[in-house]
């Protein structure tokens, strides 16, 4: 790691040329803290956005249950880190996960010194799970979701993967074809105790904004939530597309006429694309109103496109939309999380790339809250149908509430377990 030190603060200055919180606490991710710490805290490992918005649900669980709980929360990306300082209070501790090297994950453990660690989805690193063994730190994997793209990976390189899943003190996996899997590369599976993320409760002050800007427009809205590098640039061609057979006077198709009635909302999964979305977008020939341009009281600005350009207000957006294409979905990216959206009462049309959301998007399609499409292009349509049919949009929207309503639950599970581990009088180190 030494001698790899130069690369890799080059990588992270490259980082942080985008992103500048890349650039915070550098000497952390070699496993060297300034910042004192307070042995016994609960450590969680929320790597990234997506997980650190699990980790914000598990943790309010935990604290209904123990308001004294100590938390130490580590990352991996900017993104993951700015949302979990909302997390934290008066002696709750943060920073970054070192890079997985015997000497920066044994400086961790030996600075923090954590009662038990908790891993985010998918997290797992061999030198820390051997070195938390070790020390007698109960390490576990919650919300534990493997794909089959991720099984393979692991197989073959099954040297390292098997060991290190072996380590775990618990996996509590979010399906039972998760469950089967992460045993498959040698994990000891406690339990499927469902997906934390339907436990979230959308914020309804940010709804109630979103529903008050949505009845000033007199027309529907659709939504790109959480899009990718590569689907925004499709998805401006197709109406870009579209506009041009408007005006030539060639649109015939129902779909194309329900287009010819829509707004058009762009959310960027990756805060730091917000300025080449747009850019992409004007590219086209659409124009652009941004979000960080709006008032709260006056919504959006007329333009063919809208971009939301903020952290922390899906819920609004939600709000806005009457449907959303799932971003991730039309490429094969994996797609992104669904049960916000259904959880908002919003319908969802998503593409064939769910792999990471394999069960939860076979159950949202089972359930009527979400419509599978093949191509972007089929995507836009549908959503332009079901948008400019407000019955069927009704009654996709109820079926989205209800299939978040029926399956909560996981959040209280997974935070009696934590508990139970870091409690257990029978823990010793290991060897």
């Amino acid at each position: 790691m030494h001698g790899a030190q130069p690369l890799l603060r080059r990588k992270l200055r490259r980082r942080g040329a985008a992103e500048p919180g890349y650039l915070e606490a550098v000497d952390e991710r070699f496993g060297r803290y300034a910042q004192p710490a307070h042995p016994g805290a609960v450590w969680i490992h929320a790597v990234s956005l997506g997980e650190t918005r699990a980790a914000a649900i598990l943790v309010q669980a935990l604290r209904e249950r123990d308001p004294g709980l100590r938390l130490l929360l580590t990352h991996g990306t900017a993104t993951g880190r700015a949302e979990g300082s909302r997390l934290l209070r008066e002696g709750d501790v943060q920073a970054w996960l070192p890079w997985d090297t015997p000497r920066a994950v044994q400086r961790f453990l030996a600075h923090f010194r954590p009662s038990a660690g908790v891993l985010m989805e998918t997290e797992v690193w061999p030198n820390l799970a051997h070195a938390c063994r070790r020390a007698g730190v109960p390490l576990a994997l919650a919300n534990a979701r493997l794909s089959d793209k991720s099984l393979q990976q692991a197989l073959r390189l099954q040297r390292l993967s098997r060991p290190a899943y072996g380590s775990l003190a618990a996996v509590w996996a979010q399906t039972d074809a998760d469950a089967q899997r992460l045993a498959t590369v040698g994990a000891q599976v406690s339990g499927v105790f469902g997906n934390l993320k339907f436990d979230a409760r959308p914020d309804e002050e940010l709804i109630a904004r979103g529903r008050r800007w949505r009845e000033r427009i007199d027309t529907p809205v659709v939504m790109f939530a959480s899009s990718r590098e590569g689907e925004e640039a499709a998805f401006f061609r197709v109406l870009a597309g579209w506009r041009d057979l408007e005006h030539a006077g060639w649109a015939r198709r129902s779909s194309d006429k329900a287009m010819a009635a829509l707004r058009w909302l762009v959310v960027p999964r990756h805060p730091q694309r917000f300025d080449e979305v747009a850019a992409l977008a004007r590219e086209a020939g659409l124009s652009v109103s941004r979000r960080s341009a709006w008032s709260d009281g006056e919504g959006p600005a007329d333009a063919d496109v809208w971009i939301g350009d903020s952290l922390g207000e899906m819920a609004q957006y939600y709000g806005l939309a009457d449907v959303a294409l799932l971003g991730g979905s039309f490429l094969p990216l994996g797609g992104q999380n669904l049960i916000e959206a259904a959880a908002c009462g919003c319908p969802v049309v998503m593409g064939p790339h769910t792999f990471n959301f394999a069960e939860a998007s076979e159950r949202a399609e089972a359930a009527g809250a979400a419509l599978r499409v093949q191509t972007l292009e089929d995507g836009v349509r549908q959503a332009a149908l079901l948008a400019g049919d407000a019955p069927r949009r009704a009654q996709r929207a109820e079926l989205a509430a209800r299939f978040a309503q029926a399956h909560r639950g996981a959040a209280g599970r997974t935070a009696d377990a934590i508990l139970a581990l870091v409690h257990d009088p029978r823990r010793e180190p290991h060897a």
